[in-house]
């Protein structure tokens, strides 16, 4: 509907009253949606929610910050819309944006692995192709997923979702809010196991997003996950086409091959029969199968290929999870490898491979911090690392954390770089034993605090030094 405050107003006091049942307190109009001060827009909607702290709180902080308007429960010295409940009203608010875009095709990225990752390089591609929306950071639960739809301009055309979850039955409600044409499960590891009896829990968990995917829609599925044809049942139980991707024979996108070359990585695929080789700029071997994720979501929401393929093209890795630095020290330089934003059993096998893959002039260095969430079995799986690390010929280890202890003793001595039970006392140990040439890849969980390390390393730099 035309709005006197312009087109360019996301919602109007009016609209977001029609929405939410709320009552008008003051006319205005909003260009944006924020539920945290420190992140508020200048022409944001704020939405205090309650929770440790009560947000009503923090209205004057947003309003001085720029916010035009409130989503209130309480009354505030503020316009507002005056609602019973603020965190049921955002989802009302969500809902309601869905359903003023019909036009927009909507996807979801869920998995134990690789969900923001693919998540942004869809959106790449949705935004090369036209008035595309999609997550920020990593809102992928109950209030990030609302959030992110009540933010969605209503002439969007096309709009990716990521979707996460650490319990059973979180995904059903987010997967219906979205109610996606097309979902993507990357992969199932064990992740999150102290919530769950066992691994096909994971699984189960992962197929609710199949839970809100609308009739006749499309689920890409990872052929070469051991949870594959447990999911390809539920997808097509709930009346979805799948699409695999992987190694594995018969794939709809089958991988043959991967190449590291320079700064990215050729990858060659057959797509429905035919024979086909593009550039990546990562270098992961986990960016094989995720393109071909990349390129049959980006398929399903009527994204051209030569659109999915520029977009892979220019993707560059992100911060936090493979994004790559040149570190100038005395002597030279190392190449510092950030994959410091969260880790399993499959991400960590995963990163270590592609350390054992890069050609290196001096060491390759693997700095690990503890893998969380993995219930009784955690020893296990932090032992377990040796052996890809043997394989990929790492040279030297770094680990910090109580649970990366079981890993330090199945270290020989020779790979033993150091070792903090405290993630911070690290730090000085590294920055003494890195040396030029050498490839140094951090990676642990975002609570074991694998980002100081990062952050250590990259200060080394002697061209950041005051």
């Amino acid at each position: 509907m035309p709005s006197v405050f312009g087109p360019e107003a996301l919602w109007t006091a009016d609209e977001i009253a029609q929405a939410t049942g709320g009552k008008v307190a003051g006319d205005f109009a909003v260009t944006g949606v924020s539920i945290d001060t420190r992140s508020v827009e200048a022409g944001d909607l704020f939405v205090p929610l309650v929770g440790v702290r009560d947000g009503h709180d923090f209205v004057p902080q947003a309003v001085a910050n720029g916010a035009t308007g409130v989503l209130a429960a309480k009354v505030v010295d503020a316009p507002a819309v005056m609602v019973e409940d603020t965190f049921q009203a955002l989802e009302a608010l969500g809902v309601a944006a869905r359903e003023r875009a019909p036009q927009c095709k909507r996807g979801a990225v869920t998995g134990s692995v690789g969900k923001t990752s693919v998540t942004r390089a869809v959106e790449a591609g949705l935004r090369l192709a036209g008035k595309a929306h999609a997550s920020v950071k990593s809102y992928n639960n109950h209030i990030g997923v609302p959030l992110t739809l009540a933010r969605m301009p209503r002439d969007t055309e096309r709009a990716v979702f990521e979707i996460g979850m650490n319990h059973s039955g979180e995904i059903v409600p987010l997967s219906g809010f979205v109610q996606p044409h097309a979902v993507a499960i990357t992969t199932v590891g064990p992740v999150h196991l102290e919530n769950f009896a066992d691994e096909e829990g994971v699984a189960r968990a992962k197929a609710e997003i199949f839970a809100g995917l609308q009739p006749g829609g499309i689920a890409v599925l990872n052929a070469d996950n051991k949870w594959f044809d447990l999911l390809k049942a539920e997808a097509e139980k709930a009346g979805a086409s799948v699409w695999s991707f992987g190694e594995a024979a018969g794939s709809t996108a089958r991988l043959t091959g991967f190449s590291v070359e320079g700064e990215g990585a050729v990858v060659s695929v057959e797509l429905r029969g035919e024979a086909l080789s593009f550039p990546i700029r990562q270098t992961g071997v986990h960016w094989g199968p995720n393109s071909l994720c990349v390129l049959l979501m980006l398929e399903a929401l009527d994204v051209s290929r030569e659109t999915a393929l520029a977009a892979l093209a220019a993707f560059a890795p992100i911060e936090g999870r493979g994004a790559e630095k040149t570190v100038r020290i005395d002597g030279g330089a190392f190449t510092l490898v950030d994959e410091s934003y969260n880790a399993n059993p499959v991400s960590m096998q995963a990163a270590l491979k592609t350390l054992g893959a890069r050609k290196v002039a001096g060491r390759r260095v693997a700095v690990l911090t503890d893998m969380l969430e993995l219930g009784e079995g955690s020893a296990a799986f932090h032992a377990e690392l040796a052996g890809p690390i043997d394989r990929a010929n790492v040279d030297v280890v770094f680990l910090a954390g109580v649970h990366m202890k079981s890993l330090w003793e199945q270290l020989p001595p020779t790979r033993r770089g150091g070792y903090a039970e405290v993630t911070e006392k690290l730090t000085a140990q590294l920055a003494g034993a890195i040396r030029p040439g050498d490839v140094v890849m951090v990676k642990g969980s975002n609570g074991s605090k694998a980002g100081v390390l990062a952050q250590a390393l990259a200060a080394l730099d002697l061209g950041e030094q005051g």
